[in-house]
């Protein structure tokens, strides 16, 4: 495949469904190419050299069809587009797989940057980066005040038992994964079993919501909200503690996990807390459970990248580095809840 035609973007066979679907759309020979920095589903920019478009798609030779599903991150992106939460406008949604192997649907291109590291945030300067960072809790705010239902979002999941599910889910996670002595790790999941708080009131969760899933503009506002596979109805201040969690500086220089804790200017997490409860008017007295619970959540899927990787089942960059990380999120978890 040349870089006009990366695998998986049958350009042919979508020009021709556009075509079908949104007739006039497209003016010209389409050439894609993958965006890097996904973790899970592919996502390409289609552009006929005058209009851009986004595409995405699950992973080449997926199986598990539920972890993907292209019609669930349509959906939501679509029910929120009237809102107040910045994101791109849906052009189709294709389940038809034979037209690229896999169901996917395509969206507006937005202009914007994904920051990732400290090191990408510091060229803003101390007060960009704040406002940036700012911004950040301002748009979790507008997501978490959206009536699901005033938007067709009333069945999109189950808040009651969100977060006894989802321990459980991520234990039976760990548990898939295991061929290493992982100290402290099974006494923080049984601690945050024992000691589950009553959830705020249910909302749309986007659960991943951290800096680099985001749109920043040259104003330094949001100007999409991305990476919706892992959204749901579900208590909101998992979304807030996953946020928290990213903004603590590690204390590991290169890590292949990306933070923009440590740039200049960064927000800490009392204030990105303090802004989150004035604004959104929720409890938010319990957020050191919700933040140990980013920790072990983390610490689980880090864990399952490095089991993959002695296996020789994963490969790339910083992938050997991965192990060393897992220690370090359960250390942070357990004394977070210590915290509390």
């Amino acid at each position: 495949m040349s870089p006009d035609h990366p695998p998986g973007l049958d350009l042919d066979r979508l020009r021709g469904l556009l075509d079908r679907e949104r007739p006039g759309l497209v003016n010209g020979p389409l050439s894609g190419r993958l965006i890097e920095g996904g973790r899970s589903n592919l996502t390409y920019a289609v552009t006929d050299g005058v209009s851009r478009w986004v595409v995405r798609r699950p992973p080449l030779g997926h199986v598990l069809a539920t972890a993907h599903d292209m019609r669930r991150e349509h959906r939501v992106i679509s029910a929120l587009r009237p809102t107040a939460v910045p994101v791109p406008g849906t052009v189709l949604l294709c389940e038809d797989e034979e037209v690229l192997g896999a169901p996917f649907y395509v969206m507006d291109f937005v202009e914007g940057t994904p920051y990732r590291t400290a090191g990408q945030l510091r060229p803003l300067g101390p007060e960009r980066t704040r406002d940036a960072v700012l911004n950040l809790v301002d748009t979790l705010v507008e997501l978490h005040a959206v009536d699901p239902a005033g938007v067709g979002l009333e069945d999109f999941g189950r808040p009651a038992g969100f977060l006894d599910r989802q321990l459980r889910r991520w234990g039976k996670q760990l548990d898939a994964s295991r061929n290493r002595e992982l100290p402290g790790i099974d006494e923080l999941h049984a601690t945050l079993g024992r000691e589950l708080p009553d959830s705020s009131a249910p909302a749309v969760v986007h659960g991943d919501y951290r800096m680099d899933n985001v749109l920043i503009g040259e104003d330094d506002r949001i100007k999409a909200v991305l990476d919706w596979e892992m959204s749901t109805l579900g208590d909101p201040l998992t979304d807030l503690g996953l946020l928290v969690m990213y903004s603590r500086p590690l204390g590991m220089p290169d890590s292949p996990v990306s933070t923009t804790a440590e740039a200049p200017g960064h927000p800490g997490p009392a204030e990105l807390i303090e802004r989150y409860a004035a604004r959104s008017g929720r409890d938010v007295s319990a957020v050191s459970w919700y933040t140990a619970f980013a920790f072990f959540k983390l610490a689980v899927i880090l864990e399952g990248i490095h089991y993959r990787y002695t296996l020789g089942q994963t490969v790339g960059r910083g992938f050997d580095r991965i192990g060393e990380l897992v220690p370090v999120f359960i250390e942070h978890g357990l004394t977070t809840l210590q915290e509390g």
